[in-house]
């Protein structure tokens, strides 16, 4: 079988350094990103269970159209000069929402890096909330 590998891996060079190449690429950019991809169900539980703070990181008219309840909304564009309105929720669970889960892993890093030691990140966004037909409330 070993041998089977190490053929292929010869006469198919170009896949396999394009397969690290990308391997590669995506442990840098998931190392640039903190916190735990957490699907709907574990945010709930997490919500319902340990109190968890949940952020909505989207633009104030998206939040508007549709949140997570008792969500806070600290847009992406202002996170890094609001970041002190969490303080006082540092010791518990917090759960960041974007769009469709792309922008919630730099504000991750931001967050651990203030001492947050609990950082978890909606998986798929609020878009894959909707998706699983998971109540939504409007401002």
């Amino acid at each position: 079988m070993l041998e089977r590998m190490i053929e292929f891996a010869v006469n198919h060079w170009g896949l396999v350094a394009t397969f690290f190449g990308c391997l590669i690429g995506v442990l840098v950019l998931e190392g640039k990103r903190a916190g735990v991809n957490l699907g709907s169900q574990q945010v709930t539980n997490l919500i319902n269970r340990e109190s968890a703070v949940v952020v909505d990181i989207r633009e104030r008219k998206d939040f508007d159209a549709g949140h997570i309840t008792e969500s806070i909304n600290l847009p992406y564009a202002t996170f890094k000069d609001r970041i002190s309105e969490l303080n006082p929720h540092k010791d518990k669970p917090v759960v960041l929402v974007c769009k469709m889960g792309q922008h919630s892993g730099s504000i991750g890093k931001q967050l651990a890096q203030a001492g947050f030691k609990k950082v978890f990140r909606l998986q798929g966004g609020i878009a894959g909330w909707q998706g699983e037909n998971l109540p939504l409330v409007k401002s």
